[in-house]
């Protein structure tokens, strides 16, 4: 949970860069918890706000969008990527398979000019 919430804590934060890890359990969490608010919202019949969304899924989308972003961004950093490649998820299907594919790589060693490889300073121990 540690890493879900040090993805909260940097809200907004687009410098920097983040690890493999940092993503990949916010990703998983963010999911699941996704997934609970479908449910929530199927078993107490709760309104449908957008096609798909119901009212607790669609106020975590909203909340978790921004941190999600940051994160992309970030994770792009950590390859010497710009965060502006997170746009190509808007590339149907291509897209997100070649965001996925950047997501998936290992970190540039040493500094770039993002900062310095958070793996090296990594203060963040995962409890569950």
């Amino acid at each position: 949970m540690n890493w879900y919430f040090a993805v909260l804590r940097k809200y907004a934060q687009f410098q920097g860069r983040s690890r493999r890890k940092e993503f990949w359990f916010f990703t998983l969490i963010n999911a699941f918890l996704s997934m609970v608010c479908g449910l929530v919202d199927t078993t107490l019949h709760l309104p449908i706000l957008v096609e798909g969304y119901g009212v607790l899924a669609a106020i975590y989308a909203v909340f978790a969008f921004l941190p999600t972003v940051a994160v992309i961004v970030r994770r792009l950093h950590d390859q010497d990527r710009t965060g502006w490649w997170a746009l190509i998820m808007l590339i149907p299907i291509v897209g997100i398979l070649v965001l996925l594919y950047f997501m998936l790589q290992n970190s540039t060693d040493g500094s770039n000019r993002f900062g310095n490889c958070p793996k090296n300073n990594d203060n963040t121990t995962l409890s569950v």
